[in-house]
């Protein structure tokens, strides 16, 4: 095949629709997402992410349109769906008093996986996800990281092409989440495709290489990563802290081009650039260069709550 061949779908959903009552929670939803994508599926809470997961996952039938995984339509193929894809739920339960193996013993045996082939396969996705050492332990006695890895693990015995997680790394210390992510990537790396969800937009943009958000269930943006942080915001935000004249700063900062405004913010200065492929280290060499002593300097992280105000402001445009 060619470079210059189109991606392949793996996901498609045409005006998929979920009401419940007179309320919808999926509106209209066009999605596509292409073989190999690590996709963020980015959200506040009730904004239809869970619903569209479900979907998709075959437990929960739409209002209105059809979705599409790997050529097989959701309802009408719902089987043949199951065996392409896993599906990690926000919220799982796990047998607290079984051990590691036998779990995923028991979910091999669900998937017909045979016996005889049973143990290499938990062997093998217990060491993807970091827990061969944990073998012979209780689950009750894991760290929640650890359960949400052994979640992942589950998902991962039957090699599903597509995985469908849904907030894997929600209530995870700093340390479990980013190795959750680079299990994630690890599972890109071999040839699949996932779909993760999220409410933090800062969380996905530096695994995904696509993201969608939708709000009130429909989609607000769909497109590279770089592309959120090119439409929500003209330039890039940078807050540095002197411990010289902050008007000197200012001023120092104020003769670069690539500097469009500074404005003093709770003893720091905003500093905003003119554009979003300006580095910020032009910041950082405009102030030592001209004298001005710098102790600190982070880039403004857009949150989605911060994303979501400026495109019902209409700041997008």
């Amino acid at each position: 095949m060619s470079n210059d061949a189109p991606p392949l779908p793996a996901v498609q959903t045409f005006g998929l629709t979920r009401f419940y009552g007179t309320m919808a929670a999926l509106s209209g939803l066009d999605l596509t997402v292409n073989r190999g994508d690590l996709f963020g599926f980015i959200g506040s809470n009730g904004a239809g992410k869970t619903t569209t997961l479900r979907i998709l996952a075959t437990f929960l039938a739409p209002s209105a349109g059809r979705a599409v995984i790997l050529g097989h339509d959701v309802v009408k193929d719902a089987d043949a769906v199951r065996h392409v894809i896993g599906y990690m739920p926000d919220f799982f339960g796990v047998y607290k008093d079984m051990e590691v193996t036998e779990y995923l013993d028991f979910f091999g045996a669900c998937y017909r996986i045979p016996a005889a082939q049973r143990e290499k396969t938990v062997n093998d996705v217990l060491e993807l996800v970091g827990l061969s050492e944990k073998k012979g332990s209780l689950i009750g006695a894991l760290s929640r990281g650890m359960q949400q890895r052994l979640g992942l693990a589950r998902v991962l015995i039957h090699d599903p092409q597509l995985l469908l997680l849904d907030e894997p790394a929600s209530g995870l210390d700093p340390r479990a989440r980013i190795e959750m992510m680079e299990i994630l990537r690890e599972l890109q790396r071999m040839g699949k495709t996932i779909i993760i969800s999220s409410h933090i937009l800062s969380e996905l943009e530096t695994i995904c290489n696509r993201v969608c958000i939708i709000e009130k269930g429909r989609l607000i943006y769909a497109g590279p990563v770089q592309g959120v942080r090119d439409q929500m915001s003209q330039g890039r935000v940078v807050y540095v802290r002197v411990s010289s004249d902050p008007d000197q700063a200012t001023t120092l900062l104020k003769t670069r081009p690539e500097v469009l405004e500074v404005s003093p913010l709770d003893g720091m200065l905003k500093v905003t650039l003119a554009s979003h492929d300006t580095d910020h280290s032009i910041v950082a060499e405009a102030l030592v260069h001209g004298g001005a002593k710098l102790i600190e300097l982070r880039e403004e992280e857009l949150g989605l709550e911060e994303v979501f105000m400026r495109v019902t402001r209409g700041e997008t445009q």
